[in-house]
């Protein structure tokens, strides 16, 4: 396990027979997020925000500091596990970009890419000092357990693949660009959170094919779904998700503007019902309004607060 590729562990077909396989699926539950994690973002007002703002803040690095998808998918899930392990002070507004700069910070050194902390916070427009930025690190590694080569839906797009048996290689490469650019989406998305990364790789690859190769996706859909590793009411769960995502991204793509923050309000409702008339910013100042804190099992207990400056 030491030695998978962040985006692609399974490097060879014998990787692919060999034990290996299994031990991806069975570790994967310890990458993700705790359970009722989606669920809180879906009724509790201040957790959706503080996620929105945190996933804004990482695609403004993208632009900022040349960022690569690959580093920002990372961050993005140190900080999902990270909220939904630990308490967050409500009231503190640095506390987020604080977080964002720790979660990328540790994003660029598993990767083993240069990352500035300056430039960021120039960009940006907030300064904190490198004490403060490594005890933010030191918080993140520990609430994860020190968990930091994630497992994630990459992990499991050449295995998938290699069930589909395509003997095209460009055909082979659209597909998993296809599916590459659906698991990006899919990260900001609060519907697919409950779903485990292998769920999330497969439904991206079904989708891919039903989108490109139609004729092909019946037995491509039979070879994922007599998987031994699958389970097929939660991949076709997640499958019909994802569609659903795809639709969504459909509307935003046809308005005449596209920004970070207007694909985070399309993305991230907590329900359908609950209304959109109200701005990011908003949202994010809890000055401007009443947020009612909403404590679950396991999520938000007082033993597991967040101390930042002890």
């Amino acid at each position: 396990m030491d030695n998978f590729d962040l985006q692609n562990p399974l490097t060879s077909l014998e990787e692919q027979q060999s034990d290996t396989v299994s031990a991806l699926f069975s570790s994967e539950s310890d990458h993700m997020p705790s359970d009722n994690y989606s669920q809180c973002l879906k009724t509790s007002d201040f957790h959706v925000s503080f996620r929105q703002e945190a996933i804004s803040l990482i695609f403004q690095a993208q632009y900022s500091c040349n960022l690569d998808p690959y580093t920002q998918y990372l961050a993005i899930n140190y900080m999902d596990r990270f909220i939904s392990w630990q308490e967050i002070p409500q009231g503190n507004p640095w506390v987020v970009r604080l977080l964002v700069i720790a979660c990328i910070s540790l994003a660029a050194k598993m990767k083993e890419i240069h990352f500035s902390f300056s430039d960021f916070q120039r960009e940006e427009g907030f300064i904190f000092d490198p004490p403060a930025i490594q005890r933010m690190e030191l918080l993140v590694l520990d609430a994860l357990n020190w968990r930091m080569r994630s497992i994630t839906p990459f992990s499991f797009t050449t295995f998938f693949v290699s069930l589909f048996e395509l003997k095209d290689p460009p055909l082979t490469q659209a597909l998993k660009y296809r599916a590459a650019k659906l698991i990006f989406q899919a990260r900001i998305e609060i519907n697919l959170l409950e779903f485990k990364p292998s769920m999330i790789a497969a439904s991206a690859l079904l989708l891919a094919c039903h989108e490109l190769f139609p004729l092909q996706f019946p037995s491509f859909e039979t070879s994922i779904l007599s998987c031994e590793y699958v389970n097929k009411e939660m991949v076709m769960k997640c499958f019909n998700a994802m569609q659903e995502m795809v639709n969504k991204e459909f509307m935003v793509s046809s308005s005449s503007t596209r920004t970070p923050i207007s694909v985070l309000d399309c993305h991230c409702n907590k329900s359908e019902s609950e209304s959109t008339n109200s701005t990011m910013a908003a949202t994010l100042t809890p000055e401007n309004r009443e947020i009612k804190r909403r404590k679950l099992n396991g999520f938000c207990s007082q033993s597991n607060q967040m101390k930042i400056f002890s």
